[in-house]
């Protein structure tokens, strides 16, 4: 029996609150007219044969005859405006609120999920900025080649961890970037069929890309713009791979390949940066179209992706003004890089006026000993502590993990604190153990931003 196909063609809202769909069911052209009879060609849809502002539109690519010999049908549905006069103003509105509310709205009724999830009030609400809402972290061994597969959420207002957010992908995966929404994962290592994920735990939609020769210290960042993303089909983004390789004894460089989405395919960058030093805590911050991966020097790498130029932009102080071996970050604050470093002198934050000659401001500057005094039931005796770091491999009693829209996230001892640095307000977001590894070595955390862009399941791509 020949499954009966419903094609929408056409679909328009009136300024109310009804929804008008139109479709083209069963061909009904006489085709023995000429002779007295009646006979049809058995098309049980309408299909175009092309695109709009063509003729082909009007053509059905199943039997040919012009979409008016079609059985015409139209259903209307009640669509809801919330009060507003129209939908575009509904749109105009509502996409202004935080994404952490609107997902709140979307489970109240039919109506609400319908306009939430519409791609017209997605491209709106993508291009409003979105506050941090928390940070994924995730443990490593040092040593062993083996992942540790738990993920733990901690939101940036603290109520609990989550570790489930990803439990959505096919399989358990290691978080590598993320950018406005977007987080970029692989599959954890031993694995049969080693892939990289694109992903919105938002929406729990992802896509999923072979990820040919895997090596567990690969160092990916994920680049995605909203607000150049035109989102009329699927979104677009592009993924960096830094490749450090040896030109000449003690002269090593950095290589770039990148992977786009509109192409589907991985190639090699022309451009390379000369630099000896290694990356620090493994992630790319991208900003106005620039990745930027800090050092374990006193650099900061730099990648253009528009224009694909690379180069190194050196940190407010270098490690030779400071008596003891400090830890840094950097992050993200109102589209500009920050810089955090802590040391004997406390804990200072820097913004980067100019890239280019390499000019900061200091922008929050606080001592050790007033930390203390500001907040006395979670830090004592940093001083002692904070200088008498051994080497670099050890692990620091204070370390900044991660910065962004002011929250630092950040180790003391054995407990994870988040500090906003505008109001100096600190609290203790959970402690190691509670995270679910066994290790604390050089983890990986990442500012997430909520965000309710679509992405597109796609077959595996090459």
């Amino acid at each position: 029996m020949m499954k009966r196909r419903q094609v929408v063609v056409e679909s328009s809202t009136t300024s109310s609150s009804m929804v008008r769909r139109v479709r083209y069911r069963e061909c009904q052209k006489n085709h023995a007219t000429n002779i007295g009879g009646y006979a049809v060609d058995g098309c049980r849809g309408f299909k175009a044969s092309g695109e709009q502002g063509t003729t082909s539109p009007l053509t059905c690519a199943a039997c040919g005859c012009h979409r008016n010999f079609h059985r015409r049908e139209v259903e209307t549905e009640e669509m809801d405006n919330f009060g507003f006069v129209n939908r575009d103003m509904a749109i105009n509105v509502l996409s202004r609120l935080p994404t952490k509310l609107l997902l709140g709205l979307i489970c109240v009724c039919k109506g609400w999920h319908q306009l939430l999830c519409d791609r017209d009030f997605t491209k709106v609400q993508s291009q409003k900025r979105e506050q941090i809402s928390g940070f994924f972290f995730q443990q490593r061994f040092q040593w062993c080649p083996y992942d540790i597969r738990t993920i733990a959420y901690i939101p940036a207002e603290f109520i609990g961890l989550n570790q489930t957010v990803f439990s959505f992908l096919p399989e358990d995966v290691v978080v590598l970037a993320s950018c406005n929404g977007l987080v970029c994962c692989r599959s954890c290592v031993p694995c049969n069929d080693p892939a990289i994920y694109v992903c919105n735990p938002v929406n729990r939609e992802w896509i999923k890309l072979n990820w040919s020769g895997p090596d567990r210290d690969s160092h990916i960042a994920l680049a995605f713009d909203p607000c150049r993303n035109a989102m009329e089909r699927s979104i677009n983004f592009k993924l960096v791979q830094l490749r450090h390789s040896e030109a000449t004894l003690d002269n090593l460089y950095f290589s770039f390949e990148i992977y786009s989405s509109d192409t589907g395919v991985w190639r090699m960058s022309k451009e390379i940066c000369k630099c000896n030093d290694k990356l620090y805590k493994n992630k790319g911050i991208f900003i106005g179209g620039v990745l930027h991966w800090l050092t374990d020097g006193d650099n900061i790498l730099t990648f253009n992706l528009e224009n694909e130029l690379a180069w190194l932009i050196s940190v407010p102080l270098s490690s030779i003004h400071f008596d003891s071996i400090t830890g840094s970050c950097i992050g993200e604050s109102d589209g500009q890089l920050y810089y955090v470093i802590v040391s004997e002198e406390g804990l200072h934050v820097w913004l980067l006026q100019d890239p280019f000659e390499s000019k900061w401001t200091l922008k929050h500057a606080k001592t050790l000993e007033a930390m203390e005094a500001e907040h006395p039931s979670f830090l004592y005796n940093l001083r002692e502590r904070v200088t008498h770091r051994p080497s670099l491999d050890s692990d620091p009693w204070m370390d900044p993990l991660a910065f962004k829209d002011s929250y630092l996230l950040m180790k003391v001892c054995d407990k994870i604190y988040i500090y906003h640095v505008e109001t100096t307000q600190m609290k203790q977001a959970c402690t190691l153990s509670e995270l679910g590894g066994i290790s604390a070595s050089s983890p990986i955390v990442l500012p997430y931003s909520l965000s309710m862009i679509p992405v597109k399941q796609a077959l595996e791509q090459i």
